[in-house]
This record gives structure tokens, C-alpha cells and sequence, in this order.
């Protein structure tokens, strides 16, 4: 306990021997350097995909090219150089529920099937 008080008191005396400009300085903040760099910003969403934009590139595909999308997926996979097992976390739910409809169309699942898919 006498630790901590005399603790308490060097640091007291410590901060009253600053000066009242420099204590100000410190706690000034830039509240310019805390806005976020927009430019940052669209960099890193240009370089890294999110599960909306894989949806989006699966569904132009599935348009363009008239694949299914478990077609479109793999196609994605070979143009982009990714191993299809990489892209499992970016498959959103919607993508999924087409993927299932597509493996119940193609005889892949049972309709009645409660399997799911290793998505």
C-alpha cells in the first residue's frame, strides 16, 4: 500500500514539474490525421475480395458465360489462380442456396436431402 501511494505522489510531482505548454501539446489531438484516408481505402477494397464481390463476379459469370455457378466458381478459381478450397469463406449464404439448388439440379443432393454442402 505505501508502494502505490508513493507512486501516486512522484507521479503528481513528476506531471506539476511539466510545463502547462507541454502538457497541452501532448494532449493536443490532430483530429486531421484521425479522419480515414479514403484513398487507403479504395486500395485495399480494390486488392482484397469480400463475399459481396465474389457474388457479384460469380453471378457475371453465371450470366456471360451460361455456366451453373458450381461451374462458374471453378472457372473463377482457374482464371484467378486460387484453389477452390481458399474460397470457401467468401461464399455468402445466397451464393450458397444457389449452389445447393445447382447440385439438387445436376443429381449432386437429394431434394430431400438434409445434407449440406462443405461450404
Amino acid at each position: 500500500m505505501e508502494n502505490a501511494s508513493s507512486m501516486k505522489n512522484e507521479t503528481n510531482q513528476s506531471t506539476s514539474n511539466c510545463s502547462t505548454n507541454t502538457l497541452e501539446s501532448l494532449l493536443e489531438i490532430n483530429w486531421n490525421s484521425m479522419e480515414p484516408n479514403k484513398e487507403l481505402e479504395r486500395a485495399i477494397e480494390s486488392k482484397f475480395l469480400t463475399p459481396s464481390k465474389f457474388a457479384l463476379e460469380i453471378e457475371k459469370i453465371v450470366a456471360e458465360e451460361n455456366f451453373n455457378y458450381i461451374d462458374a466458381i471453378c472457372h473463377y478459381c482457374e482464371i484467378n489462380e486460387l484453389e477452390v478450397e481458399s474460397v470457401t469463406k467468401l461464399i455468402s449464404k445466397s451464393l450458397k442456396e444457389r449452389l445447393k439448388w445447382d447440385a439438387i439440379r445436376l443429381n449432386f443432393m437429394k431434394k430431400t436431402s438434409r445434407a449440406k454442402l462443405p461450404i
